[in-house]
């Protein structure tokens, strides 16, 4: 929709797009944006870069110019986050995560709780990969395997159902998950094997370990590749941080290996690293691949080895 207002020193036109918002003649992607304010009838946009956009002047388009560009900007952010389907809740609550707090919509999805502030830091926590909900008071505790704690909660009479129905999807998952991996076989050198998501049961991963290295082979229906990594803590931590990173990118594989460069040109999948740390955590760990070809062997077990 369009919208008049003063921006960037002018009056102008302001468009509302799938992937960012249009001022006058500039274009301003959400890969860019790093949070969203509205403040006495202004929206204050404030940029990764360190700029501040103001946006007043809206008059009475004031409330429906927020209510869509803020719904624009979390639709982006779940799509960078590949989340798909139907939620089974979506509120309105507090949050802290590891790196801010406030309050935000707050879905639960069958594998999934998302976090959407109006900010970069919108976070998707896989319940396949939860060690504990906690209910504490108005306050519900939500702890990964890797030890890292997220709160949700204060919202109002959803928050016990929504701990409750957390939980129930969070077992639910798991069984599942562990009744699909026992269904796939290790082929040599590979000795760990994993689920991208758990809703694409035929797309998964195998893992080799050498010392301070791993080589992982992804099977997503695409021409075949070996990933290699390097890394200095132990194997345990390694381990868990690359099956976050996978389930986190499901079959976009280019996450993980494409350069910087390349990244920054596609702004989705910039977005998408951005907001998880567990893939930030891969890619700087990468040591290059193997194409598949008739020395792929020979080459791979001179790697672990």
């Amino acid at each position: 929709m369009s919208y008049r207002g003063r921006a960037l020193g002018a009056d102008t036109e302001l468009h509302i797009e799938r992937e960012g918002i249009r001022i006058g003649s500039r274009f301003l992607d959400y890969a860019d944006v790093k949070t969203i304010i509205p403040m006495n009838h202004r929206v204050l946009v404030d940029t990764l870069d360190g700029e501040q956009i103001e946006i007043s002047m809206l008059g009475f388009s004031y409330d429906g110019f927020w209510e869509e560009l803020s719904g624009s900007f979390t639709a982006r952010t779940l799509e960078a986050l590949f989340v798909e389907g139907t939620p089974i809740m979506s509120v309105e609550g507090e949050y802290e995560t590891p790196e801010e707090k406030g309050r935000a919509r707050i879905d639960l999805y069958p594998d999934s709780v998302c976090i959407l502030p109006p900010t970069c830091g919108a976070v998707r926590i896989p319940l396949c990969f939860i060690r504990e909900i906690r209910l504490d008071g108005y306050l519900i505790n939500i702890t990964s395997n890797d030890g890292t704690n997220y709160v949700v909660g204060r919202m109002g009479y959803d928050t016990i159902p929504f701990a409750e129905r957390a939980q129930k999807a969070a077992d639910k998952i798991k069984k599942e998950r562990a009744a699909l991996l026992a269904k796939l076989k290790l082929t040599p050198p590979f000795a760990h094997i994993g689920l991208f998501r758990t809703t694409t049961p035929e797309l998964y991963w195998q893992a080799g370990f050498g010392k301070g290295c791993c080589a992982v082979e992804l099977f997503t229906q695409e021409d075949a590749a070996t990933y290699l990594y390097r890394f200095s803590e132990p194997q345990s931590v390694f381990t868990l941080r690359l099956e976050e990173a996978l389930e986190a990118m499901g079959p976009h594989r280019e996450i993980i290996y494409w350069t910087d460069e390349q990244l920054n040109q596609k702004s989705l999948y910039r977005m998408a690293a951005a907001r998880c740390g567990a893939v930030r955590y891969l890619r700087a760990r990468a040591d290059g691949r193997l194409i598949h070809n008739q020395t792929h062997s020979d080459r791979l077990a001179e790697f672990l080895a």
